[in-house]
């Protein structure tokens, strides 16, 4: 099988979504298929990579670590005509996901689309962020769904919540999968001697981009408030992003900052050596669609103490592998910290074995058999369609359409966030417009 990946973000950045694309590449490769990953090009990005296209971009747009890709055809129709897919995996809805649209439309390609976030958690990155902006962004995304042949949701609850927001293209869950055995090989104690923390001390710990959507500065308030209650305890915070100033500032305020420990980003082993350094690892991000962070720190037999959202709510079990609480709430999160950091020992082994029971049903080959099926089935399924309207002028008319499609899709979302046109009028006007396409192409 010869398989598209298309994303806005890609190495050097590495996060969930990004390692996600790479580990279920490797797997497929290894398994005897092809694999083209298409994203823009980034600032540290290697020349030359091979199977991966980058595309002319405006790097580090509205000063974040992302790229925005500039117009571009030639460069990736050729290598498309070339590579010859048999199908696109696309994991943004927006950008470099418009261009995946174009090209399965162009190609005769079929679609599938990974919800990998929620994104109206994420408008803080664009200019003029407001609750229409937040709106329009969820019906970009809802109607992007739709113009795909398959949408994958990485938990049950994302999948739920996109069947409520109307999406109507067939939903398949499909998380990512980790490596179990790698975040059983970590050195905590070598971790915890390079940063200087003493024995027997009780670390509390993130690994994340320190960014808003994270919302770590909930996180570091909350950890702040159950150390200043406790001496021998730390908080490591391993990762990097705009918001490290502030939590700094978070615990020198507070008169913790020898307690604080800053990594920056760690990789491969010293990664793996983190978690398995921690007591408990921390989670609050109401962004996230899976807890992969979540399980690859259980599989170190970290417990989780997080606040419920999507992804979390999948993994983390309340007094079982770890705690969880319903809402934001510095005194009870730190009190969910406080209920671990008093656990006997042997209290603390059973959750840190159910944590790891947990991570095994994350396991890379599990999720990468899903994936194949899945893919297999789309394609079977578009390769029926194709077989009825295989002409020249059909394939013309396709492009089109698509083209309208995505055209309508922006005016639905911007009519309904910005101008507060009831949905019902925008639907029917959308419908009218469809319909006058489709008497064009028959």
């Amino acid at each position: 099988m010869k398989i598209v990946m298309m994303t806005n973000t890609y190495k050097p950045i590495v996060w969930g979504l990004e390692k996600s694309i790479e580990v279920f590449s490797n797997e497929f490769r290894k398994r005897g298929h092809k694999v083209l990953i298409i994203a823009p090009g980034f600032e540290g990005t290697e020349k030359n990579e091979k199977d991966i296209l980058h595309l002319p971009s405006i790097p580090n747009f509205n000063q974040t670590d992302f790229s925005i890709e500039l117009p571009v055809s030639t460069k990736l129709n050729g290598a498309l005509k070339k590579f010859k897919p048999d199908i696109i995996h696309t994991h943004h809805p927006f950008l470099v996901g418009d261009t995946a649209l174009r090209a399965s439309a162009k190609f005769d390609i079929p679609i599938i689309f990974t919800n990998h976030t929620l994104y109206e958690e994420n408008t803080h990155y664009v200019p003029g962020d407001s609750e229409a902006m937040k709106t329009f962004v969820i019906k970009l995304a809802q109607g992007y769904a739709d113009l795909c042949d398959q949408v994958i949701a990485p938990s049950e609850s994302v999948a739920k919540l996109l069947k409520k927001r109307g999406v109507s293209s067939p939903i398949e869950v499909l998380p990512t999968g980790i490596y179990v055995d790698e975040f059983k090989k970590g050195d905590g104690d070598t971790f915890r001697k390079f940063y200087d923390i003493p024995k027997g001390a009780f670390v509390v710990g993130i690994i994340s981009r320190l960014a808003e959507e994270k919302n770590v500065l909930f996180l570091s308030k909350a950890v702040a408030t159950f150390l200043k209650k406790n001496k021998n305890c730390y908080f490591a915070v391993v990762g990097s992003g705009p918001l490290l100033k502030e939590i700094e500032s978070i615990f020198e305020k507070n008169k913790l900052s020898e307690r604080l420990i800053v990594t920056g980003v760690l990789q491969a082993k010293q990664l793996v050596s983190a978690y398995d350094a921690l007591d408990v690892f921390v989670f609050a991000s109401h962004s996230e669609t899976q807890g992969m962070v979540l399980a690859e720190a259980m599989a170190a037999g970290t417990p989780v103490v997080a606040v419920d959202a999507p992804g979390a709510r999948e993994i983390v079990s309340d007094k079982q592998n770890g705690r969880i609480i319903k809402k934001d709430n510095i005194r009870e999160f730190a009190a969910c910290l406080d209920w671990f950091f008093k656990l006997s020992a042997q209290e603390k082994k059973i959750l840190s074995k159910n944590a790891k029971q947990t991570a095994e049903g994350y396991s890379v080959p599990l999720c990468v058999d899903k994936a194949l099926k899945l893919y297999t089935a789309t394609i079977k399924m578009h390769r029926k369609e194709k077989d009825l309207e295989n002409s020249s002028w059909r394939k013309a008319m396709r492009m089109l359409k698509i083209q309208s499609e995505i055209m309508s899709n922006t005016s639905n979302a911007t009519a309904s966030a910005i101008f507060g046109i009831p949905q019902a009028i925008v639907e029917n006007i959308s419908k009218r417009m469809k319909k006058g396409l489709k008497n064009l192409s028959e």
